[in-house]
């Protein structure tokens, strides 16, 4: 039977999930670009974290600390599949060069979900293309909008290299969101097809009136 006092534990490390559990599973989802794994990664994390809480010395505040703990799992994990050939260092020696929604409204109509839906799924693939390190760091400074200095702690990395990696990535994606755009523009308004039919049919069903 649990004593009280394990209990207490337990129910305050529960709530200490369910308020990270949104920033720390994005952090590891930017790092391994797959729902699943970074899943698993966070759990992990999470059983890291829960055996060393008494080594936290709150020198740091508890998210940062969290998120370390995040980042350090979903690296090893990134390692061991060997998915990518080389892995990108968090640390400053070097670079590899290489979800902005519309605000929901009421009485949505499906066509404007469905198209926010689209963009967001664009956005989301187009952020999985960067690199790990400004993956990384795009989705802990413009998703959850974390402080440069707290990035800066959870990666181990100058204040200066997250701001360097951000311009990156916030550069490569307009880029490749630009390309998306000149692709999608030859099409819209598209008229070949069934509006083309449903106009020419109706057209020539007037001038044939008597």
């Amino acid at each position: 039977m649990k004593t009280q006092k394990v209990a207490a534990q337990e129910a305050a490390f529960e709530a200490v999930m369910r308020k990270h559990n949104g920033r720390l599973f994005r952090v590891a989802r930017a790092i391994l670009k797959d729902d699943a794994e970074a899943e698993d990664a966070l759990q992990d994390a999470y059983l890291e974290a829960y055996k060393h809480m008494a080594e936290f010395r709150g020198d740091a505040q508890l998210s940062t600390w969290l998120t370390r703990i995040v980042v350090n799992q979903s690296l090893m994990r990134l390692r061991r599949q060997r998915r990518e050939r080389v892995v990108v260092p968090f640390d400053d020696r070097g670079e590899r060069e290489q979800e902005v929604e519309v605000p929901d409204e009421k009485a949505e109509p499906p066509s404007s979900a469905a198209l926010r839906g689209e963009v967001r799924r664009l956005l989301e693939q187009r952020i999985d293309q960067l690199p790990v390190a400004f993956r990384t760091v795009f989705v802990m400074r413009e998703v959850e909008d974390m402080t440069v200095e707290e990035t800066a702690a959870c990666l181990g990395i100058p204040p200066g290299t997250v701001r360097t990696r951000l311009f990156r990535a916030r550069a490569l994606l307009r880029a490749a969101l630009a390309r998306d755009i000149d692709t999608a523009t030859i099409d819209v308004f598209g008229f070949a097809g069934a509006r083309c039919d449903r106009i020419v049919a109706a057209v020539m069903e007037r001038i044939r009136r008597p």
